[in-house]
């Protein structure tokens, strides 16, 4: 999944640069978002087995770069930085696992009119994560005697998924303000158990799936 995951983003990317590149002006759009995250997913102690944690907040920020075929279809990539999380309690110890990626979302846009004062609209697609680093924190005074092993896999694919409202703010209306949802489904384990474990060493992750969810708010430019 790995090497897999880094070929299909660099196709992804030489894909919409192509495109983009060939594309007129005035159906553009390039845009940047704030995206507060929820985040959960499974992990596994001795003590409890395969557990879901609690619904962590997390972050995101990044840009879009889309393209109208019409005033109600369109394309959008997206390039974006997200630091999710998962709480959990192990005996007396509460932990944190922090994990951070680079998303890149592939989506179709289904609108009402995007150059409409108000335009509400529909998109969904692939994704593609990259790991950019983890790690495991402890968030209380509990004795840590734990041989817990975070091991991540350098890629995912997932499912994006969300709903949003943008608005014109300028007489042309290609200044643009958008609030929305967005829903992330991952497909894959991205637990990587190759990692050496000493005698009483454990996988934090077993089998366990990304799923998010996330509230945006953003500004764009028709061009």
């Amino acid at each position: 999944m790995n090497n897999l995951s880094k070929k299909i983003a660099t196709v992804v990317i030489a894909l919409l640069l192509l495109i983009f590149s060939k594309l007129e002006a005035q159906k553009m759009e390039f845009g940047l978002r704030f995206m507060p995250t929820f985040s959960s997913f499974e992990v596994f102690t001795p003590g409890n087995g395969r557990q879901v944690g609690d619904y962590t907040n997390g972050y995101g920020f990044g840009a879009i770069l889309g393209y109208n075929f019409t005033d109600h279809v369109g394309i959008q990539g997206e390039l974006i930085y997200s630091a999710i999380g998962q709480k959990y309690t192990e005996v007396d110890v509460e932990r944190k696992i922090n994990l951070r990626y680079v998303n890149i979302p592939l989506l179709l846009s289904i609108n009402t009119g995007k150059s409409k004062v108000v335009n509400f609209n529909l998109v969904g697609g692939p994704q593609i994560g990259i790991s950019v680093g983890s790690g495991i924190f402890t968030s209380n005074d509990g004795v840590d005697n734990s041989d817990a092993v975070l091991a991540v896999k350098k890629g995912d694919l997932g499912v994006a998924y969300g709903a949003g409202l943008d608005f014109g703010v300028n007489s042309e209306r290609t200044i643009r303000i958008g609030l929305g949802f967005r829903g992330v489904q991952g497909l894959f384990d991205i637990s990587d158990n190759n990692a050496t474990l000493s005698t009483n060493g454990y996988y934090l992750l077993d089998r366990s799936k990304v799923k998010t969810y996330a509230v945006y708010a953003g500004l764009s430019l028709l061009f």
